[in-house]
């Protein structure tokens, strides 16, 4: 415990996403604390950084270093550490409570900030779209969010994209993707195109970066609405009016047993149960099952995400090297994603195993995520890896290659093979409708 003469003394361990907000909003210009560290895990590369001094405020001349979250314990003792903040997403309950373990093993508090905390209040309408897990469908969920508030009138919709700082965190502060050049002039990773290109290719606007105090006040300058497109399976940074939370009944259980997934259900005032055309129905029902118990007053949405490829015959018979979204198969803990359905809609004769032609840290990727295995996830979280995976698609023997990501790969990586990219969307099915609930709570 700190002593009444000094700044209680905190470590942040984070993801290079939630902990730097969590820093702007609770710690930044407050004398009580000192952050004296963050920590950083589940993206590659990010540790060995620095928090700029630019963006941590008059307190911090120096900035703050980034380390390992495997050093915890050590950084604990030697930086005399009080409290560990926990600050980032999509790992479960019991995952949560190990690294807690190890934290209070260690003589620290362990702590986390609740929503009083860190939402931020906007003077615009905020509709926040969330999810259980990665890759239950919260961007295409946002997608068809920001489409229906257009046919509703709304002309000035803007999407906030939670972060995805990898590279110059001061150059990153601010973020606004209108064009692909703005992506090209941000340096932008495969994980950060696959979410900001979507809404490039619809004509809408899209904020991301570091500082969420300075993204609002920017993105209500040009707003009418606000959509906050969230992260892995993160709770929102801006309080929203409307919210919005996708369950996947790919993985059931999974709404109950995943930080922060099981907040955003019970906080959420609309749940999608997305997928319904390709779960199991038993999981449907058991999905469906747990979130009433959970929330029993939230309005209940089924959805599909119906998979649309160029030219299916050209699938049939073939041989093929999937490519699904990365972070969906990594920390997501997804087995396969939209390519792997469309090979198998479509009658491929074979899905190809990228693994013994993976290079270097696509094979490292199988290693350390062995669901992952049989189909390729497209990391690209710079330059040197985005190089290791055009190597293992072009080294992979397949007659087709199946693009499953939300952008054209083909922009980034030379494919030396006939691709095909794989489109898939949110389609409501039944009642209730999600654009007459927006109309309604809208008052349009």
């Amino acid at each position: 415990m700190a002593s009444q003469n000094r700044r209680i003394r905190v470590l942040i361990a984070g993801a290079a996403g939630r902990d730097f907000h969590d820093f702007n909003s609770t710690f930044r210009d407050n004398e009580a604390y000192e952050v004296v560290a963050f920590t950083a895990t589940q993206i590659p590369n990010i540790e060995g950084r620095q928090y700029p001094a630019v963006l941590a405020g008059s307190l911090y001349p120096d900035g703050i270093s980034i380390y390992p979250e495997s050093d915890i314990e050590n950084l604990i003792r030697e930086k005399q550490v009080d409290q560990v903040v926990f600050s980032y997403s999509d790992v479960s309950h019991e995952y949560v409570m190990h690294l807690a373990s190890r934290v209070l093993a260690a003589g620290a508090d362990f702590r986390l900030l609740g929503p009083n905390e860190m939402m931020l209040e906007s003077e615009k309408p905020v509709i926040s779209v969330n999810a259980v897990r990665t890759g239950s469908g919260k961007s295409q969920t946002s997608r068809y969010v920001v489409r229906a508030l257009q046919e509703l009138g709304y002309e000035r919709v803007v999407a906030v994209r939670h972060p995805m700082p990898y590279g110059d965190l001061a150059k990153q502060a601010v973020q606004r993707f209108a064009t692909y050049e703005d992506m090209d002039r941000h340096e932008c990773t495969i994980e950060e195109r696959e979410e900001y290109e979507p809404y490039v290719d619809m004509g809408a606007v899209i904020y991301s970066g570091v500082d969420y105090h300075q993204i609002l006040k920017e993105a209500e300058k040009e707003a009418d609405i606000i959509i906050w497109d969230g992260g892995n399976n993160d709770l929102p940074f801006y309080r929203p009016d409307l919210h919005i939370t996708v369950v996947d009944p790919h993985r059931p259980g999974h709404e109950l047993r995943y930080h922060p997934g099981e907040t955003n259900v019970r906080m959420a005032d609309v749940i999608v149960i997305n997928k319904v055309d390709t779960a199991d129905n038993k999981n449907v029902v058991e999905v469906q099952q747990n979130v009433r118990s959970l929330n029993p007053n939230a309005i209940l949405v089924r959805a599909a995400s119906p998979v649309f490829v160029e030219n299916p015959e050209a699938i049939r018979g073939k041989s093929v090297l999937v490519i699904e979204d990365g972070p969906t198969l990594t920390h997501g803990e997804m087995r396969y994603g939209a390519g792997y359905v469309a090979a198998n809609y479509f009658d491929a004769a074979e899905i190809v195993d990228p693994e013994p032609y993976a290079v270097d840290s696509i094979a490292a990727t199988f290693k350390k995520y062995p669901n992952a295995r049989g189909i390729l996830p497209a990391m690209g979280y710079g330059d040197e890896q985005i190089r290791d995976l055009e190597a293992t698609v072009n080294a992979t023997p397949a007659d087709l290659v199946l693009v499953a990501t939300p952008i054209d790969l083909a922009r980034l990586i030379n494919i030396e093979k006939p691709a095909q990219r794989v489109r898939y969307a949110l389609q409501i099915i039944g009642q209730p409708d999600l654009k007459e609930i927006l109309r309604d709570r809208l008052g349009r």
